[in-house]
């Protein structure tokens, strides 16, 4: 019995330490929509779905894949997850109409419509989603009320791309500048990019709404880099 024990787990050893390798919050994920952009500076990308039962286990694809549009002008790496840039790759900044490339949580179900979705935000008349790096509100969500008209920020209530979409747990502060305010939204007719987001035909981001009510993370990256992170991605 001891002996089929040991075995099992030097069987188990090498998967645990591929997960204990691969980066925060991948590691112990259980949910994962995938991002994948052709190039650095694609402005399209393709999205699929996966699911494991544990961080020791395969990931099994359970949709996709389907078009998506991201940056003007393609992807960067986000500040959090710059010791993953090769020389020439781009480091996202405020501004520079990229989509970061890293690993994020996805957070909250938001729309125009009341939800019964976990943690939903309704967004109403006067939430703004803050991107001044002099506002202590930036890459937050507030209203008008709280910080005024003079700090910049996008007014949600009045983008049409809004009307249902899911925020992503972005890690930034006004000090390093790296970009604010990531969401996945509705990709509209008129878009032929965005300003960072991920965005979908508005079925496919109700899909991901109820895919990620239990917890998933948004894996966003250039085909180039997928070597980089084989031992964690399906």
């Amino acid at each position: 019995m001891r002996t089929a024990f040991l075995s099992l787990a030097l069987l188990l050893a090498p998967i645990a330490a591929q997960a204990q390798s691969c980066p925060a919050p991948l590691r112990d994920a259980r949910r994962l929509v995938l991002v994948l952009a052709p190039t650095l500076s694609s402005s399209t990308a393709s999205v699929r779905r996966y699911e494991r039962a544990s961080p020791a286990k395969p990931w099994r694809e359970i949709g996709g894949p389907i078009s998506a549009l991201i940056g003007h002008r393609g992807v960067a790496w986000a500040h959090a997850f710059r010791k993953f840039a090769r020389r020439g790759e781009p480091i996202k900044t405020d501004g520079d109409k990229r989509a970061p490339a890293g690993f994020f949580r996805i957070g909250r179900s938001f729309g125009f419509s009341p939800s019964r979705l976990p943690g939903y935000l309704r967004i109403v008349t006067g939430m703004v989603c803050v991107d001044d790096a002099r506002s202590p509100a930036y890459n937050t969500i507030t209203t008008r009320a709280k910080v005024g008209w003079k700090v910049h920020g996008e007014n949600m209530w009045r983008a049409s791309a809004y009307r249902r979409g899911l925020l992503v747990d972005y890690p930034s502060d006004r000090r390093d500048r790296a970009g604010s305010c990531i969401f996945i939204h509705v990709r509209l007719a008129s878009m032929t990019g965005t300003a960072g987001c991920v965005a979908l035909p508005e079925p496919q981001v109700a899909r991901l709404q109820d895919f990620a009510r239990t917890g998933a993370v948004l894996a966003v990256l250039p085909k180039q880099a997928l070597a980089r992170f084989k031992a964690c991605l399906p």
